[in-house]
């Protein structure tokens, strides 16, 4: 299903009943009826079933069936309220007392990452938290454009912001427009599909050919102070996360590519203590 596609599936009036729901995640999976049905261990006869408002699912049946397909916890949500059960999965904002934990977590993996910068942003790409490296690395940039809810993709493609400090912008905007891609593909959700749209409205430089198949790693050059800064990053999400807060919640490391920028992130660290 490409980006078009999501977008007039999102616009749609949202599905009520249960079956409409389930029907609308399987076919965005690419699965059959029988695919579902064998990988939930029930009968395609019952799945056929719940879909067309016939039969009724146990909420183990429901839950189930989301774990299949992959649905995004706050998703799961809709769907067992959908068929009648009310929510499993807490939604709280990371200064609940009860998330005190993975709060303490997030700030030391951010604190240990320096002199190198890192961030935590969630569903929708606001920034959350960052470390103390990335500041220096957005001076300069208009301070309109830092208010919050202060969005790193727009961050990357606005050209008062980094788009004209990205040495090899053709290449990064291409690899963040496909991971967004892939995230309105995996969970069609309207504001990504939103910003998608948005962020490709954007005129930016042609890639010069595809990757190569043994590229990796895509890095983020950017120019600071006349130098290149050069960067791999790396994503990490909450393996087992079972409030929506965490489980849409990303942390965006990134480590220097090469000696100088990592000789320039220890000065810089240095100059702020």
């Amino acid at each position: 299903m490409n980006a078009h596609a999501s977008a007039a599936r999102a616009e749609r009036t949202q599905p009520v009943h249960i079956g409409d729901h389930l029907r609308e995640w399987r076919q965005r999976r690419h699965l059959s009826q029988l695919d579902l049905a064998g990988d939930a261990e029930i009968s395609a006869r019952h799945l056929s079933f719940v879909e067309t408002g016939r039969a009724a699912p146990s909420r183990d049946m429901v839950l189930r069936l989301a774990e299949r397909l992959e649905v995004p916890l706050r998703e799961r949500n809709v769907l067992l309220v959908a068929a009648g059960f009310a929510p499993a999965f807490p939604q709280r904002s990371l200064d609940d007392p009860a998330l005190k934990s993975a709060r303490q977590a997030i700030d030391l993996v951010l604190k240990a990452h320096e002199p190198n910068p890192a961030l935590a942003y969630d569903r929708h790409w606001n920034l959350v938290t960052a470390n103390r490296m990335v500041a220096p690395l957005l001076e300069g940039i208009p301070q309109r454009l830092l208010g919050q809810p202060f969005n790193i993709l727009r961050l990357a493609f606005h050209p008062e912001a980094l788009a004209p400090r990205t040495v090899n912008l053709a290449e990064w905007s291409s690899h963040l427009l496909e991971r967004l891609h892939r995230q309105c593909e995996a969970t069609a959700d309207p504001e990504l599909i939103k910003l998608y749209h948005e962020l490709k409205a954007y005129l930016m430089p042609a890639r010069s050919g595809p990757l190569s198949p043994d590229n990796v790693a895509i890095p983020f050059k950017m120019r600071l102070d006349g130098e290149v800064l050069s960067f791999i990053s790396t994503t990490m999400i909450f393996g087992t996360p079972v409030d929506v807060t965490l489980s849409e919640l990303a942390l965006e490391t990134f480590f220097p590519a090469d000696d100088l920028t990592a000789r320039r992130m220890r000065e810089m660290a240095a100059n702020l203590k």
